[in-house]
């Protein structure tokens, strides 16, 4: 168990959704409790999520429904809310991006990053496009991966992936995640994209600056080692493995080092 008394300096939590929030649409035992303990004592809780298909403000809905928590948007972070900051930052403001992807990815690329997004393959010249982002896309085709490849290899655009996730947790088992699609694309191109999403650093960078807090007082909540917590040692912070999700306590501690997570619990409510 872990105990507050134990994480003194501690002032940030930073929660994964999927297999700790909840699995599908089905709350996961504990977890509202815990972000309510912790908002009493005074913490600062923030979610990060690796999957792209929802806008923050779906999520805001979603974790109301599901768990019953108002969480604001300044309290989400996606990876294609990470992967919009991250082309703004990077001059792409402007600039076009076929997206292989669902509604929320297109749409905070848009709002977020002020790209201009194409969704539907052939619409355009391939050599338009700038970027090809993939994500979780659950209607993907043969003709996206047709035209992201004609844009990559006979255009100029550059690959970026929102994570490289293989599979997602749902109540019944695991489904291909957004980390699938984009091996396809990397197969068919020869061409690894830049990754935003974690293990990568650059959604818990911004969590960190938003929060006006540096990276040791903080520590990553998660379900999977390879991304949650890997993206937590990777940043410096403290690293929390629950068992609710698809990692067992065997397996976290067989784990190479990086991987491998300061404190495991069973569920949230080791979190007090």
């Amino acid at each position: 168990m872990l105990h507050f008394r134990d994480m003194i300096s501690t002032t940030t939590y930073v929660f994964d959704l999927d297999g700790v929030m909840y699995l599908g649409d089905t709350q996961i035992p504990y977890a509202t409790e815990a972000v309510e303990r912790l908002r009493a004592a005074g913490k600062n809780v923030y979610f990060l999520t690796n999957n792209s298909g929802r806008t923050r403000a779906s999520y805001c809905e979603k974790l109301k429904a599901v768990n019953g928590l108002d969480a604001p948007e300044s309290e989400i972070f996606t990876s294609a809310y990470a992967t919009a900051l991250y082309l703004k930052g990077h001059g792409a403001e402007g600039k076009t991006a076929f997206v292989i992807g669902e509604a929320g990815l297109a749409a905070e690329l848009s709002e977020v990053g002020g790209l201009q997004t194409v969704t539907v393959a052939d619409s355009v010249d391939p050599n338009t496009i700038d970027y090809v982002v993939v994500g979780i896309d659950r209607q993907f085709t043969y003709d996206k991966l047709r035209f992201a490849h004609a844009a990559i290899k006979q255009g100029h655009a550059q690959f970026i992936a929102t994570n490289r996730d293989a599979t997602f947790p749902l109540e019944h088992g695991e489904i291909p995640g957004g980390g699938s699609i984009v091996a396809s694309v990397a197969t068919a191109t020869g061409i690894e994209p830049i990754t935003i999403g974690k293990p990568e650093t650059h959604a818990y960078e911004a969590i960190l600056q938003t929060a006006g807090v540096n990276a040791a007082e903080s520590v990553m909540i998660g379900d999977r080692l390879d991304t949650d917590i890997a993206v937590g040692k990777r940043a410096g912070a403290r690293t929390v493995l629950v068992l609710t999700g698809v990692t067992s306590e065997a397996a976290a501690n067989s784990a190479p080092e990086n991987w491998r997570p300061d404190v495991i619990i069973g569920d949230l409510r080791g979190l007090e």
